[in-house]
């Protein structure tokens, strides 16, 4: 269904799903505001992806009330591109043909001008990524999902790839859900973090931090504490 409130992107009450009988979410009640960058943190199989199918409308809960934003665009941790289809294809797959203006320009906002006529065959694993966060953005989303796309990187590309994406969101200001494992990841990045644990919201923390954010600051430390004992990592305070 489509939001209907102007301030609020996605709104959720009561939501419940099962596979089976393994009950992954149960009775989960939030709302994210247009242009907030939402971070969803837990243990595997808590239900993260499936919150989040549910928001792209590709899964349908068994109960409760999903109100979404109509234009929604998804980047998962694999960039899903059309290999016998070149750069700019791929980014303006399923657009008119009037949209290949805008798909350059999305491709320039990602580091990637000129790479229009490359082969995806031809890029590293960032670039593709960069290509699959084009296509996203070349859809103006009002909210952009974000299924760990970092996952697949290594660990210099996955910093760069975060400050492209903070920066881009905050250009863009769609509502952003990100699911990913790394504490220091949401920390960074997120306005609000919210812990699955069993189907429910553990905890739903801001982190009222500026931006760009020290990973060695004393603020960002203690966010990085709480929400690790909320995922029952304990940790020394110095």
């Amino acid at each position: 269904m489509t939001a209907t409130t102007t301030d609020v992107a996605v709104r959720v009450g009561g939501l419940r799903k099962a596979f089976g009988t393994k009950t992954v979410l149960d009775g989960i009640d939030l709302s994210i505001r247009r242009g907030e960058f939402f971070a969803l943190l837990g243990p595997s199989g808590t239900g993260k992806t499936t919150l989040l199918r549910i928001l792209a409308g590709l899964e349908r809960p068994d109960a409760g009330t999903v109100l979404a934003a109509r234009r929604r665009t998804t980047v998962y941790q694999e960039p899903r591109l059309i290999p016998a289809r070149r750069v700019l294809a791929n980014v303006t797959l399923g657009l008119p043909a009037t949209a290949r203006e805008a798909g350059r320009r999305a491709l320039a906002e990602v580091g990637l001008d000129g790479y229009g006529r490359a082969w995806p065959a031809t890029l590293s694993g960032g670039e593709a990524q960069r290509v699959a966060l084009a296509r996203a953005l070349v859809r103006d989303p009002e909210i952009l999902l974000l299924d760990e796309p970092f996952a697949a990187l290594d660990a210099l590309t996955r910093l760069q790839m975060q400050e492209l994406v903070a920066e881009l969101c905050a250009r863009h200001r769609p509502a952003v859900v990100l699911v990913t494992h790394d504490v220091d990841e949401a920390v960074r990045l997120a306005d609000r973090v919210v812990v699955l644990r069993e189907g429910r919201l553990a905890v739903d923390q801001v982190i009222d931090l500026p931006h760009p954010r020290d990973r060695d600051g004393p603020e960002f430390a203690a966010h990085r504490r709480l929400l690790l004992r909320h995922l029952g990592v304990v940790t020394s305070a110095h």
